[in-house]
């Protein structure tokens, strides 16, 4: 079978560009939580759905791969299940379980009060129940929702015949949409809609879609949807809807607009769809040698531990000025005075800080262990 071929061939593929993806999600992530105010724009939902949308790509090619490979050799599902929790496990527990009992052997506030949603990657539910933040570990609500959407996606993949993965992946995205409507004309708070796996289904959709087309249709469909024109639209319309929220906000004083609510995560993730398609089909020119720059893949190769441990260096509403790196800061701002006040030079030294932090982990922790996947291949 032809798409069976195609599949062999593509299984190994590593495609170079996404770790350049991957860059640009945690940068806007960061310039998001550690400018805050200073930054009106919402960069740390684009950087959150970019790598939501991104998992939803990786995690379907990997689950229809081994469906296919199921069938062709006939090898149970279930052994495929195993597998793909085994390895997401190996890639995704060791580092979070680790900063978890840190933080709590540290009384770092509020671990200890709330452990259990911590070990069971429910933080983003504490967040809805309670309507509140959660200070130094804020963050953890994106790993929360990748890890319950886990608990189901492999199985529907793995049992449901290909012939509906189409219908599956278009209720992901209406089920989305329809929830957030849901939630707005109910009355519930932003911060509740926000954090809820079943609102972030589409932008799983959209990266399912875009497995499902490079696998069976690359041709056809795939190659067409990674053209730069649909990048550019749909970037201009993703700033438009931005737009008019902010101007909303500023005439109103409306925080929690339709446009908030329901339409600017769905335009985020159409724009980060045609993006990491275009990255997988490969950029030329400038986007190329972006994408491709040694530092700028080493940084995507890390961006899981740069994510993780952002917000244990620096946080704009939750750091103390007594913490450590503050008063590093502070100390260097004093010897050189060029430096007070300096976004540029904050954004950089907080960066340093969290990249050296993340590499220790990458080299110390995260690859070796990486390396027992071999033993658990599809």
């Amino acid at each position: 079978m032809d798409n069976i071929s195609l599949i062999n061939s593509k299984k190994e593929t590593y495609f170079s560009q996404l770790d350049g993806i991957r860059f640009l999600a945690v940068m806007l992530v960061l310039i998001d939580h550690w400018m805050a105010e200073r930054n009106p724009l919402p960069l740390g939902h684009l950087g959150v759905t970019m790598f939501f949308v991104l998992s939803g790509f990786l995690i379907t090619r990997i689950l229809i791969q081994s469906k296919l490979k199921d069938d062709r050799t006939g090898r149970s599902h279930w052994f495929s299940v195993k597998q793909f929790i085994v390895r997401r496990s190996i890639r995704i527990f060791p580092i979070y379980f680790l900063s978890i009992f840190a933080l709590y052997y540290f009384n770092i506030p509020p671990v200890r009060e709330t452990l259990i949603w911590c070990l069971t990657y429910s933080t983003n539910l504490y967040i809805a129940i309670n309507q509140h933040w959660m200070g130094t570990i804020d963050h953890l609500w994106s790993l929360a929702v990748e890890e319950q959407y886990y608990l189901v996606f492999p199985y529907l993949i793995l049992f449901l015949p290909t012939r509906h993965y189409l219908k599956l992946l278009g209720a992901m995205i209406v089920i989305a949409i329809a929830t957030r409507l849901w939630l707005y004309f109910n009355g519930t708070p932003w911060l509740v809609q926000y954090v809820l796996m079943p609102t972030a289904l589409d932008c799983f959709g959209l990266g399912g879609l875009m497995a499902y087309y490079f696998t069976f249709k690359k041709n056809e469909v795939f190659d067409k949807l990674a053209q730069t024109k649909f990048i550019i639209l749909s970037f201009i319309a993703y700033a438009i809807c931005v737009s008019l929220i902010i101007i909303q906000q500023k005439t109103t004083g409306e925080v929690e607009n339709f446009g908030k609510l329901v339409t600017e995560r769905f335009l985020g993730a159409t724009f980060c769809f045609f993006l990491i398609a275009k990255a997988i089909s490969e950029y030329k020119g400038f986007l190329k040698w972006f994408f491709e720059q040694p530092i700028v893949q080493y940084l995507g190769r890390i961006s899981y531990g740069i994510y993780l441990y952002h917000n244990f260096v620096y946080n704009f509403y939750h750091t103390p000025q007594t913490s450590i790196v503050l008063r590093g800061l502070h100390k260097i701002q004093r010897m050189f005075p060029l430096f007070t006040l300096n976004i540029g030079f904050e954004f950089l030294y907080f960066l340093g800080i969290t990249v050296f932090i993340a590499t220790l982990s990458w080299f110390i922790i995260e690859k070796p262990i990486n390396h027992l996947k071999k033993y658990f291949t599809y």
